[in-house]
């Protein structure tokens, strides 16, 4: 598939014909698989789009288009894809494997907190590479965010966390960003290291969000190597990066439906200011055209 390819191209020629046929259906079937959906999603949402078309006995392809928006909001709109931010100080941890943009991220996420008035600290608890530290402290000062280092190489992460908190503590700072190691010698090390993490954090303060990343390009795959952030870290909502275009739009509803936990941020780009908060109806405006 070629890069430019999105599904809003590929749902234009499709709605601007005369009248919906069998060729329509089909065309929407590999639209939708195309674009990431997956088959059982694809399935569900063109059996429901058949049901209506025959309900109002409809032939016109812009009565499609909007049933096909109305559809996929519907479906997005299920969980709440508000921030959990209100606790002073909000502390957010941050998980995710190696390679899904979870450092800048960070940055982004800091950057997106203070545009709304929010002070922020962040947390170095990626202590296993020393690049990890320099890459977030570059990040955190490019977001506005202060950051808590490690005091020397291969500092327990938890206690790193632990002083994060309290330096959001002892200076009113609002919101602390804890990141987290993305991969260890072992996952069961891994998941065990981010167990010791949250509950040092929680003698000190309650975990607002558990945010976890993932790259929007990987689409399935992704979601594969981070399930078992999602079976054991506590996961309360989804930050998807590289969501360039609507190639692998169809992924935002499918990860939504597979795990059950809200998408909460999207990064369009690679600026500092392209990640933004999750809204279903602004989403499919983009994905269906």
């Amino acid at each position: 598939m070629a890069p430019s390819w999105s599904l809003s191209g590929a749902l234009k020629g499709m709605f601007s014909r005369p009248t919906i046929d069998e060729s329509t259906w089909e065309d929407l079937e590999d639209a939708l698989i195309a674009a990431d959906f997956g088959p059982d999603i694809t399935d569900a949402v063109v059996e429901e789009l058949r049901t209506n078309v025959a309900k109002y006995r409809t032939t016109d392809p812009a009565d499609l288009k909007r049933m096909l928006r109305e559809s996929l909001e519907e479906r997005l709109a299920k969980l709440d894809p508000t921030l959990r931010l209100t606790n002073r100080p909000a502390v957010v941890l941050v998980v995710g494997v190696n390679g899904v943009g979870k450092t800048t991220t960070i940055g982004k996420f800091a950057k997106f907190l203070v545009g709304y008035g929010r002070t922020v600290v962040v947390g170095a608890a990626d202590t296993f590479r020393a690049a990890a530290v320099e890459q977030l402290a570059t990040w955190a000062e490019r977001g506005g965010a202060e950051i808590v280092r490690p005091q020397q190489q291969g500092q327990d992460p938890a206690s790193v966390a632990f002083q994060t908190v309290e330096r959001a503590q002892r200076d009113g700072i609002d919101i602390a960003i804890i990141d987290t190691a993305g991969r260890l010698q072992t996952k069961s090390g891994l998941m065990d290291e981010l167990s010791k993490i949250r509950r040092v954090i929680e003698k000190q303060s309650e975990i607002a969000e558990v945010l976890l990343v993932l790259d929007a390009t990987t689409g399935q795959n992704g979601l594969a190597q981070a399930e078992a952030f999602i079976e054991h870290a506590g996961v309360t909502g989804l930050v998807l990066t590289k969501l360039d275009g609507s190639a692998k739009g169809g992924f935002v509803l499918a990860v939504q439906e597979k795990t059950g936990i809200p998408i909460k941020l999207v990064g369009q780009g690679e600026g500092i200011g392209d990640l933004t908060g999750f809204t279903p109806h602004v989403f499919v405006q983009g994905l269906v055209g």
